[in-house]
């Protein structure tokens, strides 16, 4: 268990994602551009490509980690991560069931 106090210090915003492309040469990667609120766009690598295709994702919102050490994937730099839930029917990504402005704290 992680004290509440922990908890408090992930930082879960609503992002859309503004491009999603496969990686290249990878069969399991997507590389996501993020509107998360920032001045800037935010780049994020996940695992979901067997799940997703990328033109499917253009324009959804969904909930990201904001706070976590950006990460090398496949060579390239990864600002954060989505949530998503898996089980023995497939993954699904965590999202919105309306629109939410980007940026907003998820809670």
């Amino acid at each position: 268990m992680i004290k509440f106090e922990d908890f408090q210090k992930i930082d879960l915003r609503i992002a859309k994602i503004i491009n999603a492309e496969r990686v290249k040469d990878s069969k399991n990667l997507l590389r996501l551009e993020l509107d998360a609120g920032d001045s800037l766009r935010r780049q994020i690598v996940a695992g979901i490509a067997q799940f997703y295709k990328a033109e499917d994702l253009m324009g959804k919102e969904i909930v990201i980690v904001a706070n976590l050490e950006p990460k090398l994937i496949f060579g390239l730099k990864s600002h954060g991560m989505l949530l998503a839930a898996e089980d023995k029917k497939g993954l699904a990504i965590l999202m919105p069931d309306k629109d939410i402005q980007p940026g907003t704290k998820a809670q």
